[in-house]
This record gives structure tokens, C-alpha cells and sequence, in this order.
């Protein structure tokens, strides 16, 4: 499937592509991204489209407005939830990840504002810019009742080590711009007005390469990660399903 094929197909993502440099922004109906079954269901299927269109040498993933996605679930989520919902919920969160990973071309995530849903998605990218004014912090799961079960747990724990994500996990914790730098999560902090200017640059940077050095250093830079979501994801989202079969279904 070629480019044009599949760039107009999405509702919450926008695609624009020059010199091999695919840009992805997040929306909803033109605004900042607003979580739900839309993206949960659409973006497996995003990264499955671009990774097999050998013409996106580099991408460029960010949102839009002033956040990069929320917003906090309505206390209406919390319920239980039945079981065929979560055998879909399961399928399109492992495809979410590992679609994701198996995008065999490096990937520049320019994180807008704040990521209090899915943030991990941003995070799995190879280079990591953030905005002055993003946060991070996982609303979608403890305090609103889910097992955080999803791969966000799997990623956090990679990224900040075993206690700082438990306690990131347990307690809701928001972490600046500035605090997600020194932790290791970013790799630069820009004023948002610079913020797509310079994932550019860093994408016209990769591209001096070849097409075969991109992808197999992609390759290698997320193998540890397909490693565990490979192996840990299933039983993670089991668990999550179960956490939440358990609530009364309404």
C-alpha cells in the first residue's frame, strides 16, 4: 500500500511526508488528541501502514494544540468492563506496541505538551524531544482503576528503573519537562515554538544515510524492547483484564 493509499485513512492522525520524512500528528477532529477506542483501535494499524511503505525514511511523531494526549479518564471508565470488550482491547493493545517497535526506521518524537495517556508510545522513540511544557504521568490506570497492565509499566520500568516506576505507577506522579530530562526519559527540552523545528533538523540529519544503515540501527536500538514486550506484555494485560473483570459490570 503506497502513501496516498493510506495517509487519508485515519481519523486521529495526520500525515504529511517530504524527502522521505514522514511527520505523524496526533488529533482529534483537529484539536489535541483525546484518548479512546478511536486511537486504541486506529494506531496499530497506523504503524503497521507506515512501517511497510519503504518510501518513510525517518518519522516524526507529535500532537496537537498544547497537549500531546489525554485527557483523564471520567470516573464512567472505572467500571468493569465485559469480557469481550477486553479480548479487543487486548488484541489492539499488543498490536499497539509491537507495531510500533517493528517500524524499521528511526523515529523522532516531538512531545508537545502534556502525555498523561499512552505517553509510552512517545517514549519508545529514538530520539525524544519534549516541549517546556509537557508532562508525564500515567492517568489512565492506578488511580483510575486499572491494573497498569498495558506496557506503559514495561517501558517506565526500562526507562526510570524498577522503584522510580513503581512509585511513578502507584502514586499517579507528574513529571515536568525539566524532571523527565534529568531522569533520562528526554533527551532535550525546547520552547514549543522550536520544538517541530528541531525534530526536523534531527530527521535531515539521519537522513544523510543510507536506507540500510537507518533500519538496521533501528533494528538494534529497539531489540531489548520487543524482547520484553514479547515476552511480559500478554500476561501484564491479563492481569489487567482480570483487575478489572472483577469490578461490578454496570
Amino acid at each position: 500500500m503506497n502513501f496516498a493509499e493510506y495517509s487519508e485513512r485515519y481519523q486521529c492522525v495526520k500525515m504529511q511526508r517530504s524527502d522521505g520524512v514522514l511527520q505523524l500528528t496526533l488529533h482529534t477532529e483537529g484539536k489535541a488528541l483525546v484518548w479512546g477506542a478511536i486511537p486504541h483501535r486506529e494506531l496499530p494499524q497506523v504503524f503497521l501502514d507506515v512501517g511497510s511503505d519503504l518510501e518513510n525514511r525517518v518519522i516524526i511523531f507529535t500532537g496537537t494544540g498544547d497537549s500531546f494526549s489525554g485527557p483523564r479518564p471520567p470516573a464512567a471508565t472505572r467500571q468493569g468492563r465485559s469480557t469481550s470488550d477486553w479480548d479487543r482491547i487486548m488484541r489492539e493493545g499488543k498490536a499497539l506496541l509491537t507495531n510500533l517497535l517493528n517500524i524499521e526506521v528511526p523515529m523522532i518524537s516531538a512531545i508537545n505538551g502534556p502525555a498523561i495517556r499512552h505517553s509510552e508510545l512517545a517514549l519508545l522513540c529514538d530520539i525524544v524531544l519534549a516541549a517546556e511544557t509537557a508532562v508525564f504521568e500515567d492517568a489512565g490506570h492506578f488511580d483510575s482503576g486499572f491494573a497498569p497492565g498495558d506496557g506503559l509499566n514495561i517501558v517506565y520500568s526500562m526507562l526510570l528503573g524498577l522503584n522510580r516506576a513503581r512509585y511513578f505507577l502507584l502514586t499517579s506522579q507528574c513529571l515536568s519537562a525539566r524532571e523527565a530530562l534529568e531522569l533520562g526519559l528526554v533527551n532535550e527540552v525546547l520552547p514549543p515554538a522550536k520544538l517541530l523545528q528541531r525534530a526536523h533538523e534531527h530527521a535531515h540529519n539521519l537522513l544523510r544515510h543510507p536506507d540500510m544503515h537507518l533500519r538496521h540501527t533501528r533494528q538494534i536500538l529497539v531489540e531489548p524492547f520487543k524482547r520484553q514486550i514479547a515476552t511480559q506484555l500478554p500476561q501484564y494485560l491479563a492481569l489487567e483484564a482480570l483487575a478489572n473483570i472483577d469490578r461490578a459490570l454496570p
